[in-house]
């Protein structure tokens, strides 16, 4: 089964040749490249929050094989969606699913469902694969998941059974959680919102992250996807984070009444 690219000429370019100049002039290693277990990056369309996706993408090791989180916006399938096989298309070519990994995810955390409409209009999976497949080619493997629940508890199984599923398999394997932060508040408020989130990712706190969201309604829309990530880089070693970039929208557009908010995050 092909994916095909719901987003394309919307959240990025749809243009082959525009879509790798935009990509070449962001992606710029500089220095020694983080080892990190899992990055945190924005999802909004490239001109907003490109550039602070790229920062990430740019430093750390990237591997071969992948595990990717989004939030799931449309509300359509199921609440933990996994595709397991077949390939995502960018105008960058196909990028291939890794069955066995899906498979065995599926195997340590029963609750996640084959549900490829969960995933067929989310733009916020599709949108990080034209980066990876500029640095990578098309020589990777990745597993998709959409996560529509945020009960912290089924959240924290997810990450286990991740971190126990990287654990396994021969070689290493990087966790992308896609997640935007504060949205459609001031960016006086944004900031505020976001640097208490923020704190709580670096520290490694899932259940902080998930109490100070709710406590302080911070519109994160990718929270699910980052309680797990940071759970499965927990049981992998990890101890800390690595703040990589921040902005809002506002510095942007100039609009600075409602923004939204992106962070750029590595987990080592």
């Amino acid at each position: 089964m092909i994916r095909k690219a719901a987003v394309a000429g919307h959240f990025y370019p749809g243009d082959r040749d525009v879509l790798v100049g935009f990509l070449k002039q962001r992606l710029k290693s500089e220095g020694e490249l983080l080892p990190a277990k899992a990055i945190v990056v924005p999802h909004a369309g490239y001109p907003y929050s490109g550039s602070v996706a790229a920062s990430v993408y740019s430093k750390v090791v990237l591997p071969r094989r992948l595990i990717i989180l989004c939030p799931n916006h449309t509300g359509m399938g199921a609440p933990f969606a996994i595709m397991s096989e077949g390939a995502w298309e960018t105008p960058l070519g196909d990028a291939e699913i890794d069955e066995a990994l899906a498979t065995r995810i599926k195997a340590l955390a029963p609750f996640v469902e084959e549900s490829a409409l969960a995933h067929r209009d989310e733009h916020s999976l599709e949108v990080q694969l034209p980066f990876l497949q500029q640095l990578l080619g098309n020589d990777f493997q990745f597993v998709p998941l959409c996560l529509g629940s945020i009960a912290y508890e089924p959240l924290v199984q997810l990450g286990r059974a991740l971190g126990q599923a990287i654990t396994e398999i021969q070689g290493e394997a990087l966790m992308i959680a896609s997640t935007d932060l504060n949205h459609f508040e001031s960016a006086e408020v944004t900031v505020r919102k976001d640097e208490m989130a923020i704190n709580e990712i670096l520290a490694l706190r899932s259940r902080g992250l998930y109490e100070t969201v709710q406590r302080h309604r911070i519109t994160m829309c990718g929270v699910g996807p980052t309680i797990a990530v940071v759970e499965a880089a927990k049981a992998l070693g990890a101890s800390r984070g690595t703040l990589l970039g921040h902005l809002h929208s506002g510095q942007v557009t100039g609009e600075n009444r409602r923004v939204v908010g992106y962070a750029g995050i590595a987990i080592c």
